[in-house]
């Protein structure tokens, strides 16, 4: 399998597809999943003449499963090590949820001329947590609760998140699909205990505003109304007014999985994005 030893010895997993000559699109998935998550992205934005890479987050997927090391800080400089090691110049990143936080925090410390645009989906930047400073974040129970249930029985969590909050599936008249269910259970459970539990608090407690701030290329900001994951109002419309080229793009009545759930509809936003 294609990996890249990062500085700590942490060997992360990477897929590579396309010209080595075309514009990179780097994808960066969600709590707890991995780079496969992306499999509609990839060939779709593949057959669009891209070059697409995506990689298994430290502790996720088929990447070495850490005790050490799962937060922001040491998430975006496994990046920076990726960006070198595949001499990515003139990229666009795209991150999902907390792949969002991540291209974020990448973004706010990467090498003049790395990094081109970038889209953020459901993503869990400015901050998630309740605060003085942030009234409509989430309190800090929602997320002990998260990191009760994954040291209870993480087998079972991994099927009720998808099956119920992260699709909508809990929706009246919703579209269950059993095979995305399955797939992201599949995902969950390739990765290790550890890095998911400490990554709860890497996604809800990194604050962004920062690197919101610093970043000066162009940013697709991207969320659905009804994510019960991330909710839409302490997040994406906060995002797009602290970034200074940000455009924010509203999906009513989308969920937190939205790319996998209506891919037609994003990618081809993505896509106009990125030309435009």
């Amino acid at each position: 399998m294609p990996m890249i030893k990062v500085q700590d010895g942490t060997e992360i997993f990477y897929k590579d597809w396309g010209s080595k000559d075309a514009q990179p699109i780097v994808f960066h998935h969600g709590w707890p999943l991995s780079a496969d998550d992306w499999d509609n992205q990839m060939l779709f934005f593949f057959e669009k003449g891209y070059r697409v890479i995506a990689h298994d987050r430290r502790g996720h997927g088929r990447s070495t499963q850490t005790a050490y090391g799962n937060e922001m800080d040491t998430y975006a400089a496994d990046v920076v090590d990726l960006a070198k090691a595949l001499n990515l110049k003139n990229a666009i990143h795209v991150g999902h949820s907390t792949g969002g936080g991540e291209v974020v925090h990448y973004i706010a410390r990467a090498e003049p001329g790395r990094v081109a645009k970038a889209v953020i989906a459901a993503a869990v930047p400015p901050v998630m947590l309740k605060s003085d400073k942030n009234p409509g974040g989430l309190p800090i129970e929602v997320f002990d609760g998260l990191r009760a249930a994954l040291a209870a029985n993480r087998a079972q969590f991994y099927i009720d998140v998808p099956s119920g909050p992260f699709y909508g599936f809990n929706r009246p008249g919703a579209k269950i699909s059993q095979g995305l269910i399955d797939n992201w259970w599949r995902q969950g459970m390739i990765g290790g205990a550890k890095a998911h539990y400490d990554c709860i608090k890497a996604f809800s407690e990194t604050d962004f505003t920062e690197d919101l701030k610093k970043i000066e290329v162009p940013v697709l900001v991207m969320h659905g109304t009804d994510d019960q994951i991330v909710p839409y109002a302490d997040a994406g419309p906060l995002s797009t007014k602290l970034l200074k080229n940000g455009t924010l793009k509203t999906y009513e009545g989308y969920p937190h999985g939205m790319l996998t759930t209506h891919p037609e509809v994003l990618n081809a936003d993505i896509l106009a994005f990125i030309q435009s």
